[in-house]
């Protein structure tokens, strides 16, 4: 009988701090930056987004959410025998923020815990490695957690993309199960794309190298993610032996409006299918996927039996899908 991996808990955290567009165009014109709600709101669909106060790390915005996912799932934190953090700003260089977070849930059963690094796709593909890990028997409950302070590699100098992104965390609980839940996924990555969506800088000798903070073309990333998200998403759906008319629901990473409506397009589906959270949390990169997933939940939109599709592009180039029932 196959062993699959299944949604049983979801949660998600939002730090305090709340910037609308125009919050944020008012702090940009002290720097004599100009920028608008008219402007944001035209080229992305971001409306709003929060930030972390400056003594806020990743690993606690990831332990908000995964205290709320656990106790959605009807576990103690000790029962969870992995745990991976998809994150593109760990607490720091080393150790992982994974092994930080599994401290502050007071987890002492000695159960792995690593960190992922694919940028805005790496929920899904730390979704993808839990559930290879649950197929073949090496975990039976698994937290799978996004979570980014990206404020603090953001150029606030440049309008056209400190306005893009924002902090927060969401978080999953897999556990092994008889009954379906994830379907199929696909991943895939091309380093040829580097240069087009990066923070390239690193530390050396207790100094920082190159540039520590992000750049983007975003052209070219908005050329890229149209074409390889709906190559990644009927991949995924001809695994699983289903089509597009299947999916309930379509969870993007949320970057950009106008991304989400091109894929959703292409998948024949109506917007009313997809879950947009973009608009009051920015790019939240890794954490985008599972804040909207959980949103969806406790909304009352994604629902059990379900067959919902996740989708997510990023730095790297990554990208790839993973289609569940929930």
């Amino acid at each position: 009988m196959r062993r699959y991996a299944r949604i049983t808990g979801t949660g998600s955290y939002l730090p305090p701090r709340r910037l609308t567009n125009n919050d944020l165009a008012a702090e940009l014109a002290q720097h004599g930056i100009e920028t608008s709600d008219e402007w944001i709101v035209e080229r992305t669909g971001i409306r709003a987004r929060h930030f972390a106060a400056p003594d806020v790390s990743s690993s606690d915005l990831a332990l908000e959410a995964s205290q709320k996912a656990i106790e959605a799932a009807g576990i103690g934190a000790q029962d969870i025998d992995l745990i991976i953090v998809a994150t593109s700003t760990p607490d720091m260089v080393f150790p992982s923020t994974a092994a930080i977070l599994q401290h502050k849930l007071g987890i002492t059963n000695g159960c792995p815990a690593f960190d992922v690094q694919a940028v805005c796709s790496g929920f899904v593909y730390a979704m993808t490695v839990a559930d290879s890990m649950i197929q073949t028997g090496a975990a039976k409950r698994a937290l799978v957690v996004g979570s980014e302070v990206f404020s603090r590699i953001l150029d606030f100098n440049d309008r056209t993309t400190c306005v893009l992104f924002g902090d927060g965390a969401g978080a999953v609980i897999l556990e092994a199960s008889e009954e379906p839940g994830i379907l199929s996924a696909e991943l895939h990555a091309d380093g040829s794309h580097v240069g087009i969506l990066c923070v390239p800088g690193n530390v050396s000798g207790g100094k920082v190298l190159g540039d520590p903070l992000l750049k983007m073309d975003g052209q070219a990333v908005f050329k890229l993610a149209v074409s390889v998200l709906d190559k990644a998403a009927r991949a995924a759906l001809e695994k699983a032996g289903l089509t597009d008319a299947d999916i309930d629901w379509l969870i993007p990473h949320q970057a950009n409006i106008r991304i989400m409506q091109s894929t959703a397009r292409k998948l024949k589906l109506s917007m009313d299918k997809v879950v947009v959270t973009v608009d009051q949390h920015g790019n939240t990169s890794a954490a985008s996927i599972p804040l909207a997933l959980d949103h969806g939940v406790r909304s009352g939109q994604v629902q059990k039996g379900q067959t919902v599709l996740l989708e997510g592009v990023g730095g790297g180039f990554t990208w790839g899908a993973v289609l569940l029932k929930m």
